[in-house]
């Protein structure tokens, strides 16, 4: 089975999907946030804080392109669609599935916005970045699912049903050439 990659907003529900959706499935789990926390043995934040947003991405950058994962969910930080290459690299082999969130749910979800690692370039508000990343993300995305007032269960149940649709598409059309 090909991996599946999580995309959206930061409080969009990747990490938490992504473990339910692995379980379901029989996968295995990977959070690229904590792969960029092992490879540089800093917190997101503290990233951030010390280089600045710019480092942040190049390392966020070199820990996908650094990748390499079978039957396995990536649920990624919500910045990585910054990088094409990142973004090519993990679309090699993957669905990519865009949790899809609106601002309002997602001001709502977001409590720790200070310590969280959410990559704002300065003076950039999160209206700004809510605005800029969200074409990215649908530009990536091979399957989009709505989260905003869902459960997890409700959006892995539907994220599977996707799943196994856009699975059977990709063989029909394999069959087809």
């Amino acid at each position: 089975m090909k991996n599946i990659v999580l995309i959206g907003l930061p409080s969009a529900g990747k990490s938490t999907i992504g473990v339910i959706l692995a379980k379901s499935l029989g996968m295995n789990f990977i959070d690229t946030d904590i792969i960029i926390q092992e490879n540089t043995g800093c917190l997101l934040q503290a990233i951030l804080n010390e280089d600045g947003p710019e480092k942040f991405m190049e390392i966020e950058e070199q820990s996908i392109l650094g990748l390499s994962a079978s039957n396995a969910i990536i649920a990624t930080g919500g910045s990585v669609v910054y990088s094409h290459d990142a973004m090519n690299h993990l679309r090699s082999d993957s669905i990519v599935v865009y949790l899809k969130i609106s601002f309002r749910e997602m001001s709502k979800r977001l409590k720790n916005i200070k310590t969280r690692g959410i990559v704002l370039i300065p003076g950039q508000s999160l209206r700004d970045m809510y605005n800029q990343r969200i074409p990215l993300y649908e530009s990536y995305a091979d399957i989009t699912i709505d989260c905003s007032n869902k459960n997890f269960e409700n959006v892995v149940g539907k994220v599977v049903k996707e799943i196994e649709k856009e699975s059977s598409k990709v063989l029909s059309d394999r069959c087809d050439a």
